[in-house]
């Protein structure tokens, strides 16, 4: 499903070089719910933008499906990304003056359906996240957890096998995290690929594989405690 193969990302930061992602290669399987997990600033979100085709390595390729996404053009690639990658966020990026209902219909505009069926199918999205009730609220009549809930309908919104979710818990309360991870493992059942990135235990124990990047580099042996001597 997806291969990282010799993948590197680095920045200049104050005329300095930071290696990002250094030198990786992994491979996920359809249908594979796996979590990276790492403290911040160690890569995690970058190799989410990678994974996502969102930002172009400094060396080796990124597959998806057996395609090459850094080999298409910027258009090509948005396509593909648009038909068969979900994103969820740890700041939902909604938008704010839209309700809840317009904000799902967004990646269907985009994908040129007549409004009446937007409607209907974001509609049936938001009551499958619980929130039948609000879809005419806009984000700021929300609750946190509801805003999130809106932005994991907005994603299946064009039905993608696969959810790459960057921190999706980071800034809920404990109820509505669990609410999501259920929903996650719901997702998982469908056959769907899911990789989230997290720095929080809890959601990476709902995951079936996990990987561990540190300094840019991914393993899949955790860090060990360092010892204190008395």
């Amino acid at each position: 499903m997806f291969q990282l193969q010799e993948v590197r990302k680095s920045y200049v930061r104050r005329g300095h070089a930071v290696t990002a992602l250094g030198t990786s290669s992994l491979e996920i399987a359809r249908g594979e719910y796996v979590a990276i997990v790492g403290p911040s600033g160690s890569g995690k979100s970058t190799m989410l933008s990678v994974l996502g085709g969102m930002l172009t390595p400094d060396a080796g390729k990124v597959l998806l499906e057996g395609v090459s996404l850094y080999d298409l053009s910027v258009a090509k690639r948005t396509a593909f990304r648009r038909e068969r990658i979900g994103f969820v966020f740890q700041t939902f990026n909604l938008v704010p003056y839209l309700t809840a209902l317009e904000n799902v219909q967004i990646p269907l505009y985009l994908a040129g359906l007549p409004a009446v069926e937007q409607q209907a199918r974001a509609t049936e999205l938001l009551g499958r996240v619980g929130l039948g009730e609000r879809i005419h609220h806009k984000p700021s009549e929300l609750s946190t957890g509801q805003q999130q809930r809106v932005a994991l309908a907005r994603t299946l919104a064009n039905d993608p096998p696969v959810i790459l979710a960057d921190e999706p818990t980071g800034n809920l309360d404990p109820d509505s995290r669990r609410i999501v991870l259920d929903f996650f493992d719901q997702l998982h059942s469908e056959s769907r690929t899911i990789l989230v990135v997290t720095h929080d235990a809890i959601v990476a124990d709902r995951a079936k594989r996990s990987f561990y990047l540190r300094d840019g580099a991914i393993t899949d042996q955790p860090e060990q405690p360092k010892l204190r001597v008395a």
